[in-house]
């Protein structure tokens, strides 16, 4: 029996974005773990109430989660050191970019971090886009390096 996929979403702010991962990667792999760590207790708050039933806030939830991850989805901003208006630590940017994990960003341009070379799409585009890898990972399928 093959173990369940350990999906990680990480968010920050209001979690709008890890509300609307959350919601769609329930109804898209109901069989999966899903974890949903904020930056803080609004963002959490805000996956859980996306049905996020694994929830957690903070520093070491991202720590520890990343570490048991297959797949952490997220705003890019989730490696970034500061970033979030400096809701990202930099131990927190270290954890999802050291991790085994895939990671499926979300392209969002704010503050000073901009992503050149991406389509200019509805974040909701680009949150469907990321729950479409996610399941092309879970079926085993090959994702683009």
């Amino acid at each position: 029996m093959r173990k369940p996929l350990r999906l990680l979403v990480i968010d920050g702010q209001g979690g709008r974005i890890g509300q609307q991962l959350t919601e769609q990667l329930l109804a898209a792999l109901p069989e999966a773990e899903l974890v949903a760590v904020g930056t803080n207790a609004a963002a959490t708050a805000a996956m859980r109430k996306g049905g996020a039933t694994l929830a957690a806030t903070g520093e070491n939830a991202v720590l520890v989660n990343a570490r048991r991850a297959d797949v952490i989805l997220g705003p890019v901003g989730i490696v970034i050191a500061d970033a979030l208006l400096g809701e990202i630590t930099p131990a927190m940017a270290t954890a999802v970019g050291q991790a085994d994990a895939k990671l499926v960003l979300i392209p969002v341009s704010r503050c000073n971090h901009l992503v050149a070379g991406t389509q200019n799409l509805p974040v909701g585009e680009c949150i469907r886009q990321a729950v479409e890898l996610a399941v092309a990972f879970a079926g085993g399928r090959a994702v683009p390096c």
